[in-house]
């Protein structure tokens, strides 16, 4: 079917016709996601499903597990859902694919336009607070997409997590589209339009439950034990010439202080005395490395500086790790973060080295 031939407003081709050459928003003809076209006065625009598909699916859990996540990432532009019209709503989000397929697949059954700005791959929130997902940009893509000839209203459905980034005045000024704030959570989409456009106290109110900071644990786990390669690789020459070799039980302390920082220390957050993210950390490490010295009778004279030692840099580990986890919450503010990054790294640090230096000393000396 030629371009010609097709309506405005209604499906142009199929995604593996020639059309996406013509397109608005350039796109790849493998994409499975994208179903079709929608043929606008500015030109056709990808018809996008609302169903995520076996590769969108495994693609989210590669990136959970830090597989690609620097180049998960969708074309910026203009794109459709159901059969919209010019009247249809117009929702604003970003190209990280993890925050697109979470936005489309509540989506069914409505027809709405969905402007896709370049965020560099970073989803709402970060790209947000980082300037990518800001008004220059949202300026800049409403021109780039002739959104002002597709529709015929003038209102922009943002996030409210990318309200930091965007001058809502700024963009009426320049663009003459208003800029209203939809909620949190993609799932209250259709509520929020059903209401005309009114978020209830519940939409707005954001939440971090245990799911939401397990689901990021992955990631954090898989960056933690990249690192542990090169301490393995330090330890295993230092095992060539250590009366003390590294063994088991060394790697089983280690494992479980990394575990403690990436994993249980996020989970276990609002539960852990104390607001400071190395706090939490290095207590749970503190209580795991104090256990396991008891189990393993390193409190005897004879490893008792194996001991101390290991109770000064693993429990350190643990909070830089915990640490680390301030820039994927809701806890916090920049300023926070800036602030315990001041306060807690120098007493990481200096932990770290001196128990390290003890552990050193036990192994090469006895």
């Amino acid at each position: 079917m030629s371009q010609s031939s097709c309506e405005e407003g209604k499906s142009c081709c199929s995604a593996n016709d020639c059309c996406a050459d013509a397109s608005i928003t350039l796109y790849d003809k493998k994409d499975q996601w994208i179903t079709g076209e929608i043929l606008t006065p500015k030109g056709s625009v990808p018809l996008v499903s609302t169903k995520p598909g076996l590769k969108d699916i495994l693609g989210a859990w590669k990136v959970r597990w830090g597989i690609g996540r620097m180049n998960y990432k969708i074309n910026p532009g203009l794109y459709a859902v159901g059969q919209p019209d010019p009247t249809s709503p117009v929702l604003v989000s970003s190209n990280y694919k993890l925050t697109f397929d979470a936005l489309r697949k509540e989506l069914s059954g409505l027809n709405c336009w969905i402007l896709i700005l370049d965020t560099k791959g970073i989803n709402v929130w970060c790209a947000a607070g980082k300037g990518s997902f800001g008004t220059d940009e949202l300026v800049n893509r409403i021109s780039k997409s002739g959104l002002p000839e597709i529709v015929s209203h003038r209102k922009l459905i943002l996030p409210q997590l990318g309200a930091v980034g965007v001058r809502a005045i700024e963009v009426t000024k320049q663009t003459g589209f208003t800029v209203v704030y939809g909620p949190v959570r993609a799932r209250d989409i259709k509520p929020f339009l059903d209401s005309g456009l009114t978020a209830t106290e519940e939409m707005r109110t954001v939440k971090f439950t245990t799911w939401d900071r397990l689901v990021l644990t992955p990631i954090e786990l898989v960056q933690a034990s990249k690192t542990s390669l090169l301490v393995f690789g330090v330890l295993f020459l230092i095992n060539l010439f250590a009366v003390r070799p590294f063994g088991l039980a060394d790697f089983i302390a280690y494992a479980g202080a990394m575990v403690m920082g990436a994993v249980v220390a996020p989970v276990l957050l609002p539960f852990i005395p104390g607001r400071a993210f190395a706090w939490k950390g290095w207590l749970l490490g503190l209580i795991w490395m104090a256990g396991f010295i008891w189990l393993n009778g390193w409190l005897a004279p004879g490893s008792l500086l194996l001991g101390i030692g290991y109770l000064l840099v693993l429990p350190s580990f643990s909070a830089y790790l915990a640490m680390n986890f301030t820039g994927s919450s809701t806890y916090t503010s920049f300023s926070g973060v800036i602030k315990e990054m001041r306060i807690a790294l120098p007493f990481i640090v200096s932990s770290s080295a001196l128990g390290i230096a003890m552990v050193l000393i036990k192994s090469l000396l006895g």
